[in-house]
């Protein structure tokens, strides 16, 4: 069966190795915890007015909520392989590591393009749907792009590792 593209969930090896590991904890340590706090919620008597079982009880949800979001995500993971652009043309892709110049504000800086469930923009990690990225995938060092926004600007490709 073929996969639609909006479903797949892009990452690095990093990020794969991370999301196998909540999962692995949270069913293996984290879902007995929360069978703990229930059993304990659950000694002290009358259920009905019973704030402990009650927070218990949300946990569970929340803990389950995410085994199952961390499952969908894991069914469908496309693995971003981190080189140096296509056929050395130093093109910019899903998993490059951009230099760029910001012509408006002069200034430099360094990002990793990763899937949107790794990004984190205040570590230099963007996601390939933000606006910037999308403006500079497929374009190569030296390319001038404008990234069409709130408020517009351009940036320089310095540098695709």
């Amino acid at each position: 069966m073929a996969q639609n593209d909006n479903n797949k969930v892009f990452v690095t090896q990093e990020g794969y190795n991370e999301l196998k590991n909540e999962h692995y904890n949270l069913i293996h340590v984290v879902r007995q915890e929360v069978r703990e706090e229930l059993a304990a919620a659950r000694s002290q008597g009358d259920l009905s007015e019973n704030a402990d079982y009650d927070a218990a009880r949300d946990h569970q949800a929340k803990v389950e909520a995410r085994i199952r979001e961390l499952e969908v995500m894991l069914e469908n993971i496309v693995i971003i392989e981190e080189s140096t652009g296509h056929k050395g043309n130093k093109i910019v892709h899903l998993g490059s590591t951009v230099t760029l110049y910001d012509l408006t504000e002069k200034e430099e800086a360094t990002y990793t393009i990763v899937g949107s469930v790794e990004a984190d923009p205040f570590n230099g990690r963007i996601s390939n749907v933000c606006k910037l990225a999308q403006a500079i995938l497929e374009h190569k060092e030296g390319d001038v792009v404008h990234v069409e926004c709130d408020e517009p600007y351009d940036v320089e490709i310095r540098n695709v590792k």
